[in-house]
């Protein structure tokens, strides 16, 4: 099985030595993927807005292996303050509507004190409903 790697075209991806995606057969596993914009290279300061940019993210690398939102069947987010999921679950609503995958959250320190969640994500080509 040939490996498929996806980028984003961020530096970091070079400097760290990873890829924003790898696709191996039907599988996407999308590495955890931050609120940050890429267009206009800021991170909002709302939590909201960041979980909603990194779905955005998400779902650009997921089209890139072609795939997408709907066939996501694994999500984990890391929130340095857990205190502050509740705020994040509309836009998780809206990404996962019918995908419903299964989930885990995680307290943890991110590697900027601007970022407020990151998200990992896998997900099964063909395997939306």
């Amino acid at each position: 099985m040939v490996r498929q790697f996806v980028s984003s075209g961020s530096t970091f991806e070079t400097q760290m030595g990873y890829s924003r995606a790898v696709v191996a057969g039907d599988w996407v596993f999308v590495s955890g993927t931050t609120g940050f914009d890429y267009s206009t290279m800021t991170i909002s300061d709302d939590i909201g807005e960041q979980t909603r940019q990194a779905f955005a993210n998400i779902a650009a690398a997921l089209e890139q292996a072609g795939s997408r939102l709907d066939e996501v069947v694994r999500v984990t987010y890391v929130l340095p303050d857990g205190g502050l999921f509740e705020q994040c679950w509309p836009a998780m609503r809206d990404a996962f509507a019918s995908a419903r995958p299964a989930a885990m959250m995680i307290e943890a320190g991110l590697a900027s004190p601007e970022m407020k969640i990151e998200i990992e994500v896998t997900a099964l080509k063909g395997s939306a409903a």
